[in-house]
């Protein structure tokens, strides 16, 4: 009953602070937040190391079509449950810095946007998952169109045709793939590990590859499916941007490992290549753009868009390296890229500018601002002993066992992250400051209080990377099965 108490709290909580409204919602819906990190917490600490689902439940759905309400955790999905879990709250509290219009509706929107991803990532019905993969949508469309910047309409409409294109690919291939199978009475079945089991067609994999690589690929982004991203980012309020950042894109390669990978094996023998190629031109291209950014959340866009091309090449290529490297890589990612959001919107609201050029001589004012954010940048850079080296160490193993070109192209990663980040350090913190940055005040308490989980989290995966490979291997080696 674990997982249905983490599926069914945040909606709960959601529907009190629309209730209750007013000055409160914030209040209750950080209370919520918090219950829900507790459940995830009990998960995390009390989840056995193998490859059966736990937690689990299994209710009856849609009768007539025996579709079922069914879901659990297992070593795939635990790590992105315990990311939802910690972030939410996090993100709640760095949004009281600003007042918002209609908080109760914000905030509750938050909630609802936590509840589909967790049903994400515990779906074992198809069916289910690709509900709470659409409905994860409908929240963030409306925190980014209702709360956004000044063009916020026509980008978040982009946004919102871009994944209901994709997505409808991937429900024609679940359709297709649901009446593929039979059960011994003679009933279809949409559980995703029936899916595994099917004897397809090269010609049918091949479609039902791309049906589902496009829909993943719109979600991640990879190259060429990333046009939305970057504007999206922009101009989204930053608690919308770490949700889509920290973990809304994670759904993409999620659902690679859960079902690209191990349903259509022969799909990817045939087009993984061409998956990671467009996955390192995405790593280089998003790397280059963010050097020569000049808006400091649009190159923390950027930045993320190169680091899930990493994740995606890494999960193509079929290693026990690489699906590991991109579970953690989504872990660490998700931390890293939600602090230095938050450090972008405090720069940006006490300055009155995301223009680097107008930035400078922050540190002489913010000796703990500026430690937060060289333990997140060091982070992000992929430092030894920190939480971005682990993943990407794994990532970079498994792209050069598959194929050395590419893993050696990838690797151009670790130099370009290197420069796009202490570039962006070296023009907020040091040099000469400016009308903008004069003054500047260091972070308050309840600001401490978002980044002191997020850097205790960079050492911890970083130092003690084991206390979360242990828990996902079994699963990965599990479902290497059903992909080689």
């Amino acid at each position: 009953m674990l997982t249905l108490s983490i599926l069914l709290f945040p909606i709960l909580a959601a529907l009190l602070v629309l209730a209750v409204g007013g000055k409160q919602a914030k209040q209750i819906a950080f209370l919520g937040a918090l219950v829900e990190l507790g459940l995830s917490g009990y998960a995390f600490f009390n989840f056995v190391p193998d490859a059966t689902s736990q937690f689990s439940f299994d209710y009856p759905w849609i009768f007539a079509g025996s579709i079922r309400f069914s879901a659990g955790i297992d070593g795939v999905s635990l790590l992105l449950v315990v990311l939802t879990g910690l972030l939410t709250p996090l993100i709640i509290l760095s949004a009281f810095r600003h007042t918002y219009e209609r908080p109760a509706v914000f905030y509750s929107l938050i909630l609802f946007m936590q509840a589909a991803l967790m049903g994400v990532f515990t779906a074992r019905d198809a069916f289910l998952f690709y509900l709470y993969f659409e409905a994860a949508l409908i929240p963030i469309y409306f925190l980014a169109a209702s709360w956004g910047g000044e063009n916020r309409i026509a980008v978040t409409f982009k946004f919102f045709l871009y994944t209901i294109f994709g997505s409808l690919f991937m429900l024609v291939a679940l359709v297709y793939l649901y009446f593929k199978t039979a059960t011994p009475a003679g009933l279809h079945s949409s559980a995703i590990v029936d899916f595994y089991n099917l004897n397809l067609s090269s010609t049918e994999q091949t479609w039902i590859f791309w049906a589902f690589f496009v829909a993943f690929a719109i979600k991640m982004p990879v190259f060429p499916f990333h046009t939305w991203q970057p504007d999206t980012y922009v101009e989204s309020p930053t608690p919308a941007t770490m949700l889509l950042a920290g973990i809304m894109l994670k759904m993409g390669v999620y659902g690679v490992i859960r079902l690209l990978l191990p349903i259509v094996p022969e799909g990817v023998n045939l087009w993984g290549t061409t998956a990671i190629v467009l996955s390192v031109i995405g790593i280089v291209y998003g790397a280059i753009i963010a050097i020569r950014q000049r808006d400091i959340k649009r190159l923390i866009a950027y930045s993320s868009f190169s680091h899930v091309g990493l994740m995606a090449a890494g999960v193509f290529s079929q290693t026990s390296y690489g699906i590991q490297g991109a579970l953690v890589q989504m872990l660490a990612h998700g931390i890293n890229v939600v602090g230095m959001f938050f450090v972008a919107d405090i720069i940006t609201s006490r300055t009155n500018t995301r223009l680097l050029d107008q930035m400078g001589g922050i540190t002489r004012y913010t000796p703990k601002l500026t430690v937060y954010f060289m333990i997140l940048l060091l982070g992000t850079v992929a430092l030894p002993l920190t939480n971005g080296f682990v993943g990407e160490f794994l990532l970079l193993a498994g792209v050069f066992e598959h194929n050395n070109i590419l893993g050696a192209v990838a690797g151009l990663t670790i130099i370009f992250g290197a420069v796009y980040m202490l570039r962006l350090f070296q023009k907020t913190m040091f040099g000469k400051t400016t009308d903008f940055t004069t003054g500047f005040n260091d972070v308050s308490g309840s600001e401490s209080w978002v980044f002191i989980p997020l850097c205790i989290m960079v050492f911890w995966i970083g130092l003690v990377p084991n206390s979360f490979l242990k828990l996902t291997e079994p699963a990965v080696a599990n479902l290497l099965q059903f992909i080689k």
